[in-house]
């Protein structure tokens, strides 16, 4: 699929600039960039230390509850007087970190192939998210690192869209929307007399990411450049986005499954499908193409293409205006 090279470089901005910034900020500043293979063969030798030298209390988790990102505690490892680590602690009751992530999880994106790591506590008894949708969460994020300073933290539920659209919100940093499908939001809640939510069995994990899935090379408040990350939260719920109001979620717009939908443009005209109301270029709005009027115009099959949906096919020219 074309793209523009403006709304790309645009885009590859985006992506990376929410989590810690908030709405009074300038932005991020952006240094002249590493090769990203090269920083993150750097990146995940730095998250593999990190792990294997910082622990947490698992015994905590053992017994069933509504556990809170707040109630994951991670400690570094003492270290002697020459600076060598010390043994775990209390074995019976914390676990190093590189025992308990288990196998990295891999992807390519932005040229690179990346290397992330996740922590589950509760995989949640609701549903999963797309990577597009919005989420409500609580969350702190952190560096990984021997400081471990805190630069982000969202005690109450906050609300996030995952995908960016570059004018009404610019979207959460890559390893969000790789990591919230991962889990799912709470099997319910209760509404208490004092009109306070209570979510229950809901998703709680921690994220340890690389560079390149975070900031990269921009510099945010309290983020150097090239910073590994650490994202402890709580998945509530969620909300399917339609960027465009076309009636196609936006997840659906990811044409050819890249999980990603910046490099999906069917009529080539710069406008991504998740942004462009008229996918196929042929005058007639994607909402105009279903046909049967149920609301969805992806099971709308074109009569000049049939593999294809109208929506999709600047061929099929009907509209339920008509």
């Amino acid at each position: 699929m074309k793209i523009k090279n403006s709304f790309l470089v645009f885009i590859v901005l985006v992506v990376i600039g929410i989590l810690a910034c908030s709405p009074d900020d300038d932005g991020p500043t952006t240094i002249v960039e590493n090769d990203r293979t090269e920083q993150q063969l750097e990146d995940n030798q730095l998250l593999l230390e990190y792990l294997s030298t910082h622990y947490y209390n698992s015994s905590l988790f053992e017994t069933p509850g509504n556990y809170t990102y707040s109630d994951i505690v991670i400690t570094q490892l003492e270290q002697d007087e020459d600076g060598n680590f010390e043994s775990l602690p209390n074995p019976e009751e914390n676990t190093l970190l590189i025992d308990a992530v288990g196998d990295p999880l891999t992807v390519e994106f932005a040229g690179a192939e990346y290397q992330y790591y996740i922590l589950q506590i509760n995989e949640g008894g609701g549903e999963s998210p797309a990577f597009t949708d919005a989420v409500r969460v609580r969350y702190e994020g952190s560096l990984a690192s021997t400081t471990g300073n805190v630069f982000d933290e969202s005690g109450e539920p906050t609300e996030l869209t995952l995908q960016g659209d570059g004018v009404t919100s610019l979207g959460t940093i890559k390893g969000w929307q790789l990591v919230m499908p991962m889990f799912k939001t709470a099997e319910n809640f209760t509404i208490e007399d004092d009109g306070a939510v209570t979510f229950n069995n809901y998703g709680t994990g921690v994220m340890f990411l690389p560079s390149g899935l975070g900031y990269y090379a921009n510099f945010v408040a309290g983020i150097p450049p090239y910073s590994n990350l650490v994202f402890k939260f709580d998945l509530l719920q969620y909300e399917v986005v339609d960027h465009d109001g076309d009636g196609v979620p936006s997840f659906l717009e990811d044409i050819d499954n890249s999980g990603e939908v910046i490099d999906d443009d069917t009529d080539g005209d710069g406008l991504q499908n998740f942004r462009d109301a008229d996918d196929d270029g042929d005058g007639v709005p994607t909402r105009f193409e279903d046909i049967d009027g149920d609301g969805d115009p992806t099971n709308d099959m074109s009569p000049v293409n049939p593999d294809l949906p109208r929506y999709l096919d600047p061929e099929a020219t009907d509209s339920n205006q008509d």
